[in-house]
C-alpha cells in the first residue's frame, strides 16, 4: 500500500479518565439535546433587514402561490438555488408563518452540522471526544447565532460536513470504498448544490481531493466516481436546474455564470473584505475555544495520523478558498466549524474533563447572552407597522412601497396580493451595483411583463392612487414628502423611520 494507511490506524480512543464525566447517553438522545438547544432562542428577535425580511417572504411568497420556483416579490428569483425556501415552506405549512418558523433552514443545517460531527466523532474517537466537539461547536457563538439567521450558509455548511465526513467514511479502510457511503457523500453533495449552488461540490472535492494525494491514496481516486454514487448525485441535482433552464432560457448563465464565476472573480460586488479577513473573524467568533487553538495545533503535530491532518487541511482549505475573492461574508466560512471544533476537542481531551464542562457552561451563557442581547438592541423592524396594515387592508386595496422593498413587512403582513415598488429604475448604475434593485432588475429579466406591472418610477406614484378602493404607501420617513403629490394622502402609523400613508384611490381617468 505505500503510504496509504487506514484513517484510524492512528487513531488512539482516549481513555476516560477519573472524576468527571460527561452524561453517557445514546446518541438519539444527544442529538433531540442538540435540537432543543438550537430551538430555545429561535423566535426571540425579530427578522432582520434586508437578509431575513427577504429569504423569509420570499418562502412565504412560494407557500401562498403554491410554486416551487424561488420568487421575489413575485418575480422569478435565482441568486440561490431553492432547498432554504422549501425547508422554510414545510415549516410554515405545518407551524403557519411564525418569525421562528422562517428560520427552520438554518435551524436544519445546524442540526445537520451537529449531528454529523458527533457521530462521525464517536466513530472515529469515541464518545467522550465526541461530546467534547459537540460541546464545542453547539456553544460557539458563531454556530448558535448562524442557526437562527435566515439565510443559505448553515444549511449548505451542514450538508458539506455531511459529505465530507461520509466521504471520510467510504476511505478509511483503503484499498475498499464502500458504496453506501460513497452514495451517502454524493448525495449530500447534490442536496448542497440545491442549497447554495457549486460549492455543494467544489468544497467537499477541494477538502478530500488534496488530502487524499498528500495521504498517498491516489489509486482510491478513481473508486470515488462509481456511477451508481454519481447517477444518485445526478438525479438528486440535476432535475430542478435542467427545469429551471427549459422555463427560463438564459438561467445557466445567469446562475452558474453571473452568480458563481462573475461573483467569485470580481470585486464589484459589496461586502469588499481584506485577504486576512477570515483569519481575524473566525478565532473571535467562536471564543472562548478558540483560545484553546494553539494547543490543539501542538496536537496535531505529535498525531502522525492521517485523520488529523484532515481536520486541519479542512480549515485551511475553507478560509483559502474563502479568502481569495474580495467580497467576504462571515458565514461563508461556517463549513469550517466543524473541523476547528474536532481540533479543539482534542487539545481538550487531555485537560481535566471538569475544566471543560465549566468552560461549556460559560460558552452557553455566552451564546444565551449574545441572543438576548441581539433581540434586546435589534432593530424592532416593521411588524408593528405590518400587523396594523394586514388589520385594516380592504379587498381591492393596493399596497406600494417607496424606494425601498421592505420586505418584513410583506412577510407579517401576509400580503396576499403583489405589492408594487416604486424606485428609479432608470438609473443608469442599476446594473452595477450589488443592492436590492438589481436584484429585482435581474428578477424581471425573466418574467418582463410582471416586472413591468410590478415595479413602476417613482414619478407614477400619483397614478398609483388611481383605481378602486384605497391605496397604502410604505416609505422610510425621510422620504415620505415624495407622496406630498399623491392627492389625498395621508400618514397613519409611524415607526423606526418607517411610515405608512393612506391614500383613497379616486376613479382617475
Amino acid at each position: 500500500m505505500g503510504r496509504t494507511v487506514a484513517l484510524n490506524r492512528f487513531t488512539r480512543r482516549p481513555q476516560a479518565q477519573a472524576g468527571a464525566t460527561w452524561p453517557d447517553w445514546p446518541a438519539g438522545w444527544m442529538l433531540l439535546l442538540l435540537a432543543l438547544w438550537l430551538l430555545a432562542t429561535l423566535g426571540w428577535r425579530p427578522l432582520l433587514m434586508p437578509d431575513e425580511g427577504r429569504y423569509a417572504n420570499v418562502a412565504r411568497e412560494m407557500l401562498a402561490g403554491g410554486v416551487w420556483v424561488p420568487t421575489l416579490n413575485g418575480l422569478p428569483f435565482f441568486h440561490k438555488p431553492p432547498l432554504l425556501y422549501w425547508v422554510d415552506m414545510a415549516a410554515m405549512q405545518l407551524f403557519g408563518v411564525q418569525q421562528w418558523s422562517a428560520r427552520a433552514g438554518p435551524l436544519a443545517g445546524g442540526w445537520l452540522m451537529g449531528a454529523s460531527l458527533f457521530l462521525g466523532a464517536r466513530h472515529w474517537y469515541g464518545a467522550r471526544v465526541a461530546t467534547t466537539a459537540l460541546a464545542v461547536l453547539a456553544t460557539s457563538p458563531f454556530f448558535f447565532i448562524g442557526a437562527q439567521y435566515v439565510n443559505h450558509d448553515l444549511l449548505v455548511a451542514g450538508l458539506i460536513t455531511t459529505a465530507v465526513l461520509a466521504f471520510a467514511r467510504a476511505l478509511e479502510h483503503p484499498p475498499d470504498v464502500p458504496l453506501r457511503w460513497l452514495v451517502l457523500a454524493w448525495v449530500a453533495c447534490a442536496v448542497a448544490m440545491l442549497a447554495k449552488g457549486l460549492i455543494g461540490f467544489v468544497l467537499p472535492a477541494l477538502v478530500v481531493g488534496p488530502w487524499m494525494l498528500a495521504q498517498g491514496r491516489w489509486r482510491q481516486v478513481p473508486r470515488l466516481f462509481h456511477p451508481l454514487a454519481v447517477l444518485a448525485g445526478l438525479a438528486v441535482a440535476a432535475p430542478w436546474f435542467i427545469a429551471m433552464q427549459s422555463r427560463y432560457p438564459g438561467f445557466f448563465d445567469y446562475f452558474f455564470m453571473e452568480q458563481h464565476v462573475r461573483r467569485f472573480a470580481q470585486s464589484s460586488f459589496n461586502n469588499v473584505q481584506p485577504f486576512w479577513f477570515f483569519v481575524l473573524v473566525l478565532p473571535l467568533l467562536t471564543l472562548p475555544w478558540s483560545l484553546w487553538l494553539p494547543k490543539a495545533l501542538r496536537v496535531v503535530r505529535a498525531r502522525p495520523d492521517a485523520l488529523a491532518s484532515l481536520w486541519l487541511w479542512w480549515v485551511l482549505a475553507i478560509v483559502g478558498f474563502f479568502s481569495l475573492p474580495s467580497s467576504k461574508l462571515v458565514g461563508y466560512v461556517l463549513p469550517a466549524l466543524v473541523p476547528w471544533s474536532v481540533l479543539v476537542a482534542l487539545a481538550l481531551d487531555a485537560a481535566a474533563l471538569r475544566t471543560t464542562q465549566r468552560v461549556a457552561a460559560a460558552a452557553a451563557l455566552l451564546c444565551l447572552v449574545a441572543a438576548g442581547t441581539l433581540a434586546w438592541r435589534s432593530p424592532h423592524g416593521n411588524r408593528d407597522l405590518a400587523e396594523l396594515l394586514r388589520m385594516k387592508l380592504g379587498p381591492g386595496d393596493r399596497v406600494v412601497m417607496v424606494d425601498q422593498p421592505f420586505y418584513d413587512v410583506s412577510y407579517y403582513a401576509r400580503l396576499a396580493a403583489l405589492p408594487i415598488i416604486a424606485s428609479d429604475w432608470a438609473d443608469p448604475r442599476l446594473a452595477t451595483q450589488d443592492n436590492w434593485r438589481k436584484e429585482l432588475a435581474d428578477a424581471a429579466r425573466f418574467d418582463p411583463a410582471l416586472g413591468s406591472a410590478l415595479l413602476k418610477p417613482l414619478s407614477d406614484l400619483p397614478r398609483l392612487a388611481c383605481g378602486k378602493g384605497a391605496a397604502w404607501f410604505v416609505v422610510a420617513s425621510a422620504k415620505a414628502a415624495q407622496l406630498h403629490a399623491v392627492a389625498g394622502a395621508t400618514q397613519v402609523f409611524e415607526r423606526e423611520g418607517t411610515a405608512l400613508w393612506r391614500a383613497p384611490l379616486p376613479a382617475c381617468p
